[in-house]
């Protein structure tokens, strides 16, 4: 069984994971969605209600295809761990390939087995980041267009006005 994982911190989870996600499986029997904990980014979400979005974003697509498993660990050990065979990771500019090409290459000293699959993100995602998804919610902006609805309520719900 070939197994992939995409890992990230999905805080909150946008349009442009949910197509990664939709295009991963194709290229996987399963695909593990590895939610890191990164306390370093100052989540706005806690580990639990990002598993719990992935999950309810995700299930109804891709029952069976997908786990949603949370991992605080070298991504190589997580990986090892799910035994996944390859590493998903979606690109939007040149700043996310100079990023991912480092991480790429230490990750190969760590794993020589485990490949590193890069995506494309499409057009009309390539410039959804987490980030300024929070940042337009906490202004008082519109979200709607980058992520699902329920992940729009969720968002708006931490911003009151």
């Amino acid at each position: 069984m070939r197994v992939g994982l995409y890992p990230g911190t999905f805080d909150p989870v946008t349009n442009g994971h949910l197509d990664i996600i939709g295009r991963a499986v194709k290229l996987v029997d399963k695909l593990v969605i590895g939610v890191a904990i990164n306390e370093e980014k100052a989540p706005l979400f806690t580990l639990e209600e990002r598993v719990r979005m992935l999950q309810a974003e995700c299930r109804p697509k891709f029952d069976g295809q997908i786990e949603v498993r949370p991992f605080d660990s070298l991504l190589m050990t997580f990986a090892e761990e799910v035994g996944a065979g390859i590493i998903v990771r979606g690109l939007r500019a040149v700043a996310d390939f100079e990023y991912e090409f480092q991480m790429t290459a230490m990750n190969q000293q760590l794993n020589r087995e485990i490949e590193t699959v890069f995506l494309m993100a499409d057009p009309r995602h390539q410039a959804i980041a987490s980030r300024l998804v929070k940042e337009i919610a906490r202004l008082g902006g519109e979200i709607d267009a980058f992520v699902p609805p329920a992940i729009a309520t969720a968002v708006r719900a931490k911003f009151p006005r």
